[in-house]
């Protein structure tokens, strides 16, 4: 676990960052497979730079990279962020919306992580540990928020099987909760963002959030890495109960058009 300091992640200007090649010995016990895997990670820009400014893992530039185009994270909003360990994206959240109230003049906002297992404690963040997918999971998280949200954030993923068929369907299936979540609970305007895989069976999600959002984005930020299958799919402006009439008029057959 990282050792975190009450202010937050420090910044660095990258030059004191590493940027010789770091070559892993095969160690005796140690796969080839988990050879490779360090190896990458020492020699991985976003790892280092994580590590020098202080963030818990290099996805927390994924979700900076999504903000920095969208702008969902605004001071005084309200945030859950479904799947947060080990705690980059909250991180980037309790900065982005001013949840430790340290911005003058800006309004506070309010960060809930939950995830499966247990995390160290992030100044400005209410974590719980969860498993989002038992029953009644949601409702716990509802009780907690105890209103609405502006942005529900999904970075929950299953472990991997090895199987490519099974992973995907695995997480989408967390996606789709996540999904049936941030309809319950987002206010009008809000963002949904979630990690799903390239591939088939995201046809109903997508139907689902171009009925309930203004505009539906599929989004592989530069933080991803190139050899991965994960994207982002990216919800904006929750229509509300708006989305929820369109929902049942396209149910019984109204409502229909083409475009």
């Amino acid at each position: 676990m990282s050792r975190r300091r009450s202010k937050g992640p420090r910044r660095a200007s990258g030059r004191g960052m590493r940027e010789l090649s770091v070559r892993v010995k095969t160690a005796r016990g140690r796969k080839l497979s988990s050879t490779r895997w360090l190896q990458r990670q020492l020699n991985d820009p976003y790892v280092q730079r994580a590590r020098a400014e202080g963030y818990r893992g290099r996805a927390a530039y994924k979700i900076m990279e999504l903000d920095d185009k969208y702008h969902f994270l605004r001071p005084g909003g309200r945030v859950v962020d479904l799947g947060c360990a080990p705690g980059g994206w909250t991180q980037v959240a309790v900065e982005r919306v001013n949840a430790r109230g340290e911005k003058p003049g800006k309004r506070r906002g309010r960060v809930i992580g939950v995830d499966l297992k247990a995390v160290e404690p992030i100044a400005g963040a209410e974590l719980h540990q969860l498993d989002f997918m038992e029953d009644g999971a949601d409702e716990k998280v509802r009780a907690w928020l105890g209103g609405k949200a502006d942005v529900v954030m999904s970075d929950m993923a299953a472990s991997a099987t090895g199987h490519r068929q099974t992973d995907h369907l695995r997480i989408m299936a967390l996606a789709e909760a996540a999904a049936e979540f941030a309809f319950d609970v987002l206010e009008e305007g809000g963002t949904f963002i979630a990690k799903v895989l390239e591939g088939g069976a995201q046809a109903d999600l997508q139907k689902r959030l171009k009925q309930g959002f203004e505009k539906v984005l599929n989004v592989k930020p530069p933080a991803s890495r190139a050899d991965s299958a994960e994207k982002y799919v990216v919800a904006l402006g929750f229509r509300g109960a708006s989305a929820e009439g369109k929902e049942r008029a396209d149910e019984t057959g109204g409502g229909l058009h083409s475009s």
